[in-house]
């Protein structure tokens, strides 16, 4: 069936077109479009994403140069650069980000088998953050964020059993990391990992009516009192188990209820953490390893630093940045859902590396990664005698 199909095409075969086109329709922007349309926007962008292009120019000129090939890459007409600079300025980006939504609900449900990741807890589990991306500020002036310097925010809730992106917002600087709670719809029973940043007794507790548990660390300013101390398992590192409650009036106020404080020792980095949490049933040190995977987010934000274009941006409009990074996340997904369709055993990055060089060649897609194989072999003159010549 796709023998004689680009593979960058058939990439396209795991999402919904008629659902991007709802996107669409929902702004009502193809009414206006004359040459380039969304959907060839998208396409473009997410070329750009897939083929490693330094810019904007470069997929311009790879696309003229597989002029022949552009009907069978969904591409009506031609595409000039201009067009292309004033469709990512001008169109709406949230019809990319309603997709990315779209995306990201499809990834849920494909990836919805718990794994080994503490198997003790049924509910998911959320590590929530916040990256920022530096701008250049004489050019995004829109983006101040230091006298010479310019950046916007990336708030992320990621499923911490999947690496799924479940929330994103992407905002300026003077939004606070604490206010992205007020952004989230929290779910009932699941566990939303912090860092302090987001230690704010008010929003906390209204939010703890909707049955959710947080695992964060307690600030050093922070003024308590111990109720009794909990019975801990000995050599796991836990120090104190302690119930506590808040002994400032204006805290108690804010956060009336009971808390769990746990201190534990991390033999790596030879350090004393305090942690604070809502849930009483789980063991200490399954606290403490929670709190440990929220690292996942930080290799997150990382990995697509490093490997999406979300560093340089080749528009200055606030739209422009926005309708960049939501097809990146796109094009994240997108790599996320053919994975798991076709159980693929490679990593993000290997998959993004084969695509990258394989984009404009007719083999069926499972294929491509069937015959890829990119362990280390182990040298069989190994253990070969060695012979020397004086």
């Amino acid at each position: 069936m796709n023998k004689n199909r680009y593979i960058f095409i058939q990439l396209f075969d795991y999402i919904s077109r008629y659902k991007f086109d709802k996107c669409v329709k929902k702004y009502n922007w193809n009414t206006r479009v004359r040459n380039l349309s969304c959907w060839e926007q998208f396409l473009a962008m997410s070329f750009w994403q897939i083929t490693y292009r330094e810019s904007l120019r470069d997929v311009i000129i790879c696309l003229k140069s597989q002029k022949e090939k552009l009907y069978h890459l969904w591409f009506s007409n031609e595409i000039f650069l201009p067009t292309l600079a004033k469709a990512n300025e001008n169109r709406n980006y949230k019809i990319y980000e309603d997709f990315a939504m779209i995306l990201i609900e499809k990834s849920r449900k494909l990836y919805s088998v718990k794994t080994e990741i503490f198997p003790e807890i049924i509910s998911d589990i959320y590590a929530l953050d916040a990256s920022t991306i530096d701008l250049c500020l004489n050019i995004f002036k829109w983006a101040s964020f230091r006298e010479n310097k310019g950046a916007i925010k990336l708030h992320t809730l990621l499923d911490l059993r999947w690496n799924i992106p479940t929330f994103i917002h992407i905002s300026d600087w003077k939004l606070h990391d604490v206010n992205a709670l007020d952004l989230l719809e929290i779910e009932a029973w699941a566990f939303y990992i912090m860092d302090r940043w987001y230690f704010d007794f008010e929003r906390l507790f209204k939010i703890e009516n909707c049955n959710w548990f947080f695992v964060t660390r307690l600030k050093i300013n922070t003024k308590w009192k111990r109720i009794y101390s909990n019975i801990y398992e000995e050599n796991t590192w836990v120090k104190c188990d302690q119930t506590i409650k808040f002994s400032s009036p204006k805290w108690v106020k804010f956060y009336p209820k009971k808390l769990r404080r746990i201190k534990y020792y991390d033999k790596k980095t030879d350090k004393l953490y305090e942690f604070i949490t809502n849930n009483f049933t789980l063991p200490a040190k399954t606290i403490a390893d929670l709190y440990k995977s929220r690292w996942e987010i930080e290799l997150f934000f990382k990995w697509i630093k490093q490997h999406l274009k979300i560093k340089q941006f080749w528009g200055t409009s606030q739209n422009s940045v926005k309708t960049q990074i939501w097809i990146s996340i796109c094009t994240y997904l997108i790599i996320l859902i053919i994975k798991k369709e076709l159980n693929i055993t490679q990593s993000m990055y290997e998959i993004l590396q084969i695509l990258s060089i394989n984009s404009l060649s007719k083999v069926p897609l499972n294929s491509l990664f069937e015959k890829a194989d990119y362990k280390d072999k182990p040298n069989i003159f190994e253990k070969q005698l060695k012979i020397d010549i004086f």
